[in-house]
Parts: C-alpha cells; sequence; structure tokens
C-alpha cells in the first residue's frame, strides 16, 4: 500500500450520496451553475449570459418594487369544456406539482414609481400554452389597467394555444387583441416582453402587438417550430432563424434586454408612456 494514498474524506458516501438539482450545466458554455448562483443572478450563467426560462413568481419579484404586487383572479381554473379524455387529471396533476392553478399570473404592480398591470407566462405549467383561463386572465388584467389607468405588460413564455380547449382556446387570440385595442383607445401603453420561447398562437396575437416589443437575448420565436417550417417551405433556414437577434433585424423586436437591465428598462419606458396626470 502507498504511503501517501489520502484518507477518505470524513463523512463521505460517494458521488450517489449528493442531492439531485443542485447543479445546473449551461447549455451555450457548459459552464456547471449551482442552484444559489442561479438565483443570484435571476437564472442566468454569470459566465457567458445564457438566460435559463424564470418562474412567473420569481420574474415578478424581479420587476416589481417592493411590496408593490397585488395578484388577481388567481382562483380561476380550467374547466374540460370539450370533454377531452384526461385533460381534468393533467390540469389538477399540474396544480399539485406547480403550485400554480394555470399558466398565467396576473396582477396590480409599480415599477420604478410606475403603475402597472402584469401578465406573467409560466412555461412549467403545460408548456405555458393558453387555454381559456389563461385568455381570461389576460383579458381582466387590461380591462383592470384601463379602469385604474395602469400600463400592461405581458411576459410570455408559451407553446401556443391550448390543444385540449380546441377552438375555445384559438378564441382567446381575438379576445385578448381586443381588450388590447381598447387600451390603445384609452391611450395607455401596452409593453410585451418575449422570453424563451414564444411561439404558436401566443405569438399570432397579444405577444407581438405591443406598442414596444421587448425580448430577452437568444429567446426562441415564432410561429411554427423550425423543422416544420422547414419541411413545409422545403429550404434551408437562414442562420438564427427564430431568435430573438433574428426578429430584432426584421423589425419584429425593438430592442433586445438582457434580464438584470429589464426593470429599469420598463421603468424608463413606462415615465415616457404613461400619460400625464
Amino acid at each position: 500500500m502507498g504511503i501517501f494514498n489520502k484518507p477518505p474524506l470524513r463523512g463521505a458516501r460517494g458521488r450517489d450520496s449528493m442531492p439531485e438539482g443542485l447543479w445546473t450545466k449551461c447549455p451555450d458554455c457548459g459552464a456547471m451553475l449551482h442552484t444559489l448562483e442561479l438565483k443570484q443572478f435571476h437564472q442566468t450563467c454569470h459566465h457567458c449570459g445564457h438566460h435559463f426560462r424564470m418562474d412567473a413568481m420569481d420574474r415578478i419579484a424581479l420587476l416589481a418594487d417592493e411590496g408593490t404586487f397585488e395578484e388577481t383572479d388567481q382562483d380561476l381554473v380550467s374547466a374540460n369544456p370539450l370533454g377531452f379524455a384526461n385533460y381534468r387529471e393533467k390540469i389538477e396533476g399540474m396544480r399539485a406539482k406547480t403550485g400554480m392553478n394555470d399558466a398565467v399570473v396576473t396582477g396590480r404592480l409599480a415599477i420604478g414609481g410606475q403603475p402597472a398591470v402584469i401578465a406573467v407566462m409560466d412555461f412549467k405549467f403545460f408548456a405555458g400554452s393558453m387555454g381559456s383561463v389563461v385568455g381570461e386572465k389576460i383579458t381582466r388584467a387590461i380591462e383592470l389597467a384601463i379602469v385604474e389607468k395602469r400600463g400592461v405588460i405581458i411576459v410570455s413564455a408559451s407553446s401556443g394555444a391550448r390543444m385540449q380547449e380546441g377552438m375555445l382556446s384559438l378564441m382567446q387570440m381575438a379576445k385578448t387583441c381586443g381588450a388590447l385595442a381598447r387600451l390603445s383607445e384609452a391611450g395607455l401603453p401596452y409593453i410585451s416582453l418575449l422570453t424563451d420561447p414564444t411561439t404558436g398562437g401566443v405569438t399570432a396575437s397579444f405577444a407581438t402587438i405591443g406598442d414596444i416589443n421587448l425580448a430577452e437575448p437568444k429567446c426562441m420565436i415564432g410561429f411554427a417550430g423550425p423543422r416544420v417550417v422547414k419541411e413545409t417551405t422545403h429550404q434551408n433556414l437562414p442562420p438564427g432563424f427564430q431568435t430573438a437577434e433574428f426578429m430584432l433585424d426584421h423589425g419584429l423586436v425593438d430592442a433586445i434586454v438582457p434580464r438584470d437591465k429589464l426593470r429599469d428598462k420598463l421603468a424608463q419606458l413606462l415615465s415616457f408612456m404613461m400619460p400625464a396626470a
């Protein structure tokens, strides 16, 4: 036996004993990031700036002035209007797993002292799909903003319309856009923030019709996925297709804002856009 062998660490029980979920590998630079690091840097990689997906409540905590957020319509829950097989059970499972009632959180808040109403979609609930509850909560949030003369901010993260609700889901595209038209008639601003991913019926409705459209770096923005687009058009897609940077170059997005600059940017925009009292 070698005389320089290292003694085993006291209490070491091997790699298998390490708790799961403490480390995340950055898909861009490969760095191993501890959960505490991700939380400290608002779910971004502090080595390369990669933006991970962010929970709705964490997003609100990042943006809202301290103590100003008041959630609205939190008790709305999807029914099963089309009798879709196992849909009710899946919804109940998602509610138990995520602690959310559906894929969007809405409420009042202030950002930099500016009054606003916010709707934040959360991809972890049914892939952020838009059903009747999501559309109803966003519409009610916009109507609340009109009554209370607040700006509207919608943060999108969605796979699109929820197929289990069929036409009732697709109707939310027109309903939310109609509410935003009334907001515009009232002279109040709407700022849309697109995050990874923003796709399908959400992209084709409220996500891309903001007075100002912002996006997080490198997030995916599109209607259909790149594979579907390529198979449909039978053409090779350009580099960076369906990224925020591509959309900025082609005029769909007005600015790309890193997460740590987002609160200040929204406060600045609201100060410019809110009507004089």
